[in-house]
This record gives structure tokens, C-alpha cells and sequence, in this order.
């Protein structure tokens, strides 16, 4: 009985950890620096109402996966997206933290951001590549690609008719991307939507950033290999 209770505490003490290792930042809105921390107090929660739920001593890996988990379900609700647990969280977290930021023409902040001025930071916060500062001079630095072929973290650019670039967004999944609009400032539209669907020009990919998602999906699969034999 002493051992079991020695390990629900220590269990207890690395969730504690996880809520408060990382620093606010000042600028986040509320919405994003508490719901993460809320679903892990929610957690704990859980297991100090009901120790049987630990059958076993919980591992600092088991924690992980579990804080993992809570992170992705937040970024799913919070975007609209059916995420795999597999997607680059840092470019999730940072779209999810911009999310409500007003629009401000030639702008980049959290004050307010155009859609050019969100894209750059996005890409320099979670890539650290400094991309051109306006639409068009983005389309022309990108590797272009199919709208079929089209990857979490892609660009997707817009123009009215035969007319010139105007308007560049993330590409997240699901036939959703996220961008900085006219009305409504940060937030996630879909190209399905008529809108959208009728000024959508093309993709294009920034290959730096397209290969560190490839490293975090190979990470990711890797640790999902490793999980069944860590458990034996």
C-alpha cells in the first residue's frame, strides 16, 4: 500500500511539472495559455479522485504520451481538425496561438497581422526561415505543387480571375487552411468553402520546412514502433 502511494505521488508530481515548465508568453491570448493547462489539471484530477486508475506505476514516457494526447485533442477541437497525432505540434501550437489575432493591413504582430505578415511569423516561430514579406513574392520563392498533393504546411495563395496574387494562407489539413482575413483576423477557412474555393490559385511548398515536417511525422512513427516493445 506504501509503494502504490509513493507512486501515485511521484506520478501526481511529474503532471504537476508539466503545467508549469514552460513560461507564458505575455503576448498569448488567455484561450491558449489556459485550455492546455485546464485539460491537464482535468487529468489529475482524474487520478487523484480515482488511484485505481493507475494499475501500474506511471513512467515519465507513459506521461508524455498521455500530455501528448491531451495537446493534439486540444489543437483538433480548437482548429476543426481530424489530426493523426503525427502533424508538426510546434506549427499547430503557434497556428492555435495566433488564432483571434485582429487583422491590421502591412502588420505582423499579435496587436494585428495581414495575411503575408502571419504566414512570415508562423514560418520564422516554428521553422525559423524568413520568407518574403508579400503574397506574390512568396509565390515566386515556393516549389509549386498540385492542390491534390497538397501537405500540412503548404502555402495556398489566391487571386480574383486572371488577376494578380493577393491573399496566402497555411494549409493545414482537411481541406483547411489558416490565414489572416479582411474580416475576422487569424483564423481557419476551408477551400471548400465558395468563397475560397472560387479565387484558390495555387499551392506551394517551402521545401526547408516540408522536410522538418517529414523528420517530426519519421520521429513520430518511430516512438509509435518503439511503444509496444517499451511496454513488454
Amino acid at each position: 500500500m506504501k509503494n502504490s502511494l509513493l507512486y501515485f505521488l511521484a506520478a501526481a508530481s511529474l503532471v504537476l511539472s508539466f503545467c508549469f515548465e514552460r513560461t507564458p508568453d505575455a503576448s498569448l491570448t488567455p484561450r491558449a495559455l489556459d485550455a492546455p493547462a485546464v485539460a491537464e489539471a482535468s487529468l489529475l484530477s482524474g487520478l487523484m479522485t480515482n488511484p485505481a486508475a493507475l494499475p501500474v506505476p506511471a513512467t515519465t514516457p507513459d506521461l508524455a504520451a498521455a500530455r501528448d494526447s491531451l495537446a493534439y485533442g486540444y489543437y483538433a477541437q480548437t482548429l476543426g481538425l481530424t489530426l493523426a497525432h503525427t502533424e508538426n505540434k510546434g506549427l499547430l501550437q503557434t497556428v492555435t496561438d495566433w488564432i483571434g489575432t485582429p487583422y491590421r493591413f502591412g502588420a505582423s504582430s499579435r496587436r494585428g497581422t495581414d495575411c503575408s505578415g502571419f504566414v512570415t511569423r508562423v514560418f520564422n516561430e516554428v521553422y525559423g526561415i524568413v520568407l518574403q514579406r508579400s503574397s506574390r513574392s512568396m509565390f515566386g520563392a515556393v516549389q509549386h505543387v498540385a492542390k491534390s498533393d497538397m501537405q500540412t504546411g503548404d502555402l495556398v495563395f489566391f487571386r480574383h480571375g486572371k488577376g494578380a496574387i493577393y491573399h496566402v494562407g497555411i494549409y493545414l489539413k482537411d481541406g483547411k487552411f489558416a490565414h489572416s482575413a479582411c474580416s475576422g483576423g487569424v483564423r481557419v477557412s476551408s477551400l471548400n468553402e465558395a468563397y475560397y474555393h472560387r479565387n484558390f490559385y495555387a499551392a506551394g511548398r517551402v521545401p526547408a520546412a516540408a522536410r522538418a515536417d517529414a523528420a517530426v511525422l519519421a520521429e513520430a512513427v518511430a516512438s509509435a514502433a518503439d511503444a509496444p516493445a517499451m511496454a513488454q
